[in-house]
């Protein structure tokens, strides 16, 4: 297959994602508990990628050491990415979700430089992942250094983890998803999830309250089950798998643009200084990160190309017994 639908497979998976923290702010505030919502995330991916791992040939191939390595990043996604992504969005907006969302990049990058050495962090990298931590700053730290329970300084730095935590995942799962394929990956993060989260939060499915739902939050929820989590999560296991943790990095810049411009217009909160001052940040960060990549590219393209060495052939002087004997 072409490498180009990889790319629209992150770019798409990145699209959908971003409008996920303007529902989780409007169903929180209309009576869902975040609880609630992470666990329907849960039990909807289980429904659809649990039989998909089933008929993969790959599962029951499965080494131990493999086994292993998919539980821990099962409780890195589940835990660390999805329940502290709705909890933080339950107490802050989306905008600011947006914003902490762009350090997603600058933590792929270094994850990526810590566990795969040959990854070479350049200038204009550092520079990226500087900007991008500080406009993280801003807004965690916006109201001083004590963050209260329940603020909105709180759910960022809630976010802020668990931009970490699947900014990490997709480096660390990279090696077993090239051999195993993303439908047994997923299928398994999910089986796993489904175990750790049923005995805590099995008892907040409720079917016939969601179905008297107002019918705007109802669409919401729908969306936020299947093109919210379901769909991207396909889409950005398939591109991850072909493609670079550097790809999948820049990509990510697509979740703030969606998150930011659909909490605007929906009026879930207006832009301030802060707000502002973190976007030139960002934009700094998005600015030296394309320039690192395109530069280190360039870098790596000059020490795999060939050598040619233009010498010029020299041919031995003819000798004189080199010519035709002459006769006596």
């Amino acid at each position: 297959m072409n490498k180009k639908s990889y790319h629209w497979d992150l770019a798409l998976s990145n699209a959908l994602s971003g409008a996920n923290l303007s529902f989780f702010v409007s169903l929180t505030r209309n009576g869902i508990a975040y609880e609630q919502l992470f666990m329907l995330q849960v039990a909807a991916g289980a429904l659809c990628f649990i039989p998909l791992a089933l008929l993969s040939p790959h599962t029951y191939r499965l080494a131990w050491h493999d086994l292993k390595h998919i539980f821990f990043v099962a409780l890195l996604v589940i835990y660390g990415w999805m329940f502290l992504l709705v909890w933080g969005a339950s107490y802050t907006t989306p905008i600011d979700g947006a914003i902490i969302a762009t350090l997603g990049p600058a933590f792929t990058l270094l994850a990526d430089r810590l566990i795969n050495r040959r990854v070479r962090l350049n200038a204009g990298r550092i520079v990226g992942i500087c900007c991008a931590f500080a406009g993280a700053w801003l807004l965690v730290f916006d109201k001083g250094f004590v963050l209260v329970h329940g603020s909105r300084g709180f759910g960022n730095l809630l976010i802020l983890f668990a931009v970490l935590a699947t900014a990490t995942n997709t480096v660390l799962i990279k090696p077993q998803l090239e051999r195993l394929g993303a439908a047994t990956i997923i299928g398994w993060y999910y089986f796993i999830g489904l175990v750790v989260t049923l005995p805590f939060f099995g008892h907040l499915i409720h079917p016939e309250e969601l179905l008297r739902l107002p019918s705007t939050l109802f669409w919401e929820l729908l969306y936020l089950l299947v093109l919210g989590t379901v769909g991207p999560m396909w889409l950005l296991y398939r591109g991850t798998e072909r493609l670079t943790a550097v790809h999948t990095a820049l990509y990510r810049y697509i979740q703030p643009l969606v998150a930011g411009t659909l909490g605007f217009v929906r009026h879930q909160t207006a832009f301030d200084r802060t707000n502002l001052a973190a976007l030139a940040l960002i934009f700094l960060g998005i600015l030296g990160t394309v320039i690192g990549y395109r530069r280190s590219l360039k870098l790596l393209s000059e020490s795999l190309a060939p050598r040619h060495f233009h010498q010029r052939r020299r041919w031995p002087k003819a000798s004189r017994s080199d010519g035709p004997e002459s006769a006596d």
